[in-house]
């Protein structure tokens, strides 16, 4: 059976209350430690072809459980396929300095708000200089291999942008990087300082020397092989977790293993062993204030701009755009013939099943509803 995180919040069981945590926060872990359990109510379902009955419990649909985000992942790369452009795209990641860790588990909201409007503010002053609209897609990761904290955006950026008349004008077509990522890393620090010491000048004094004692690194990679793969890639990363159900080695009494990369050592696997306390408080890190947007469009690439021009640009580049259709739902297979599709008949809250219906499968069918 798969190890899950759900089962270390079992075995801390309520021990959690000692971790320091906030409501938020214990509301989140609550959600995940009941994801697929008769907890939160399913439906039984019956094989038109073998007649097998399944139970089914449903899920947490929580966007910081490991069991919940394969359907939303899928659907978010399907909505961007239809706004690709035959253009440069490049992934470009900015990072913040330790330094600025013990504010963001103070105040995440202002620390997470800021990294995104100075990462793109960075992006939109290079992009004037060469008389365009910009565009960036921002996915916001808070943790390292180790669930250590570590902010950093992971962000789409064509190697381009809209000129005032609305027509589309390449920055790079020679493979090389989208802008000086030193020039970059530079006036990223710059806005990032000068924002936070606007909005909070208390919190900035407090943690003005960090700031500035090191250099900021902002990432570019060279562009990628084609438009298709750039949103697949970046599929990879939008509806990522601090860590996932399958890096989870070992549970015991005392202590969780699972594996991690050090990418300090070329990424190089290795394992790491916590207590059953401190590997949920280090989970904990990563749940996002309540509301908080995760993965944000900028310029060219935002909402607003996309229902107005987006197609009035793609025609100009002769992109040939496929309208979208309305999905129909697959019909759900049985997991014991295979052969036979599943039809609900009964649903069911949080009590549970009815009685006369336990024990009759032995299979629970551990879809999402």
């Amino acid at each position: 059976m798969p190890l899950e995180v759900a089962q270390v919040l079992e075995k801390l069981g309520r021990n959690i209350e000692g971790l320091g945590l906030n409501n938020w926060q214990l509301r989140t872990l609550s959600a995940v430690g009941r994801c697929r359990t008769s907890a939160l109510g399913g439906h039984i379902d019956a094989c038109d072809g073998c007649g097998n009955i399944s139970i089914s419990y449903n899920s947490c649909r929580n966007r910081h459980c490991p069991k919940c985000q394969g359907r939303n992942r899928e659907d978010w790369i399907r909505a961007r396929h239809g706004e690709l452009l035959p253009v440069p795209y490049f992934h470009v990641v900015f990072t913040l300095p330790d330094g600025i860790n013990a504010l963001a588990m103070q105040e995440p909201k202002l620390v997470y708000g800021v990294l995104f409007e100075t990462a793109w503010a960075t992006l939109k002053t290079f992009g004037k200089n060469k008389e365009i609209q910009s565009g960036m897609i921002a996915v916001l990761h808070t943790w390292g291999q180790n669930l250590s904290l570590h902010p950093h955006l992971h962000c789409i950026v064509p190697g381009g942008g809209v000129t005032r008349d609305g027509h589309w004008k390449n920055i790079r077509t020679d493979g090389s990087f989208l802008f000086p990522v030193k020039a970059l890393s530079k006036v990223f620090r710059a806005k990032y300082c000068g924002t936070l010491k606007a909005k909070s000048p208390n919190n900035y004094a407090k943690i003005r020397q960090q700031l500035w004692q090191k250099p900021w690194v902002v990432f570019a990679k060279k562009p990628f092989g084609s438009a298709k793969s750039v949103v697949e890639y970046l599929g990879r990363y939008t509806h990522k977790i601090a860590i996932s159900n399958h890096r989870i080695l070992r549970i015991d009494d005392q202590s969780v293993t699972f594996d991690y990369k050090d990418y300090r050592q070329n990424g190089i696997k290795k394992e790491m062993m916590l207590s059953h306390g401190e590997f949920i408080r280090r989970f904990a890190l990563h749940i996002l204030p309540k509301r908080f947007v995760k993965i944000r469009h900028y310029g060219f690439l935002s909402s607003t701009w996309k229902r107005k021009k987006l197609k009035n640009l793609q025609q100009s580049l002769h992109v040939i755009v496929v309208e979208k259709r309305e999905k129909t739902p697959l019909p759900r297979k049985c997991s014991c013939c295979r052969t036979g599709n599943l039809h609900t008949i009964l649903v069911f809250d949080g009590r549970g099943p009815p009685a006369n219906y336990i024990g009759i499968s032995q299979k629970q069918v551990p879809h999402q509803n």
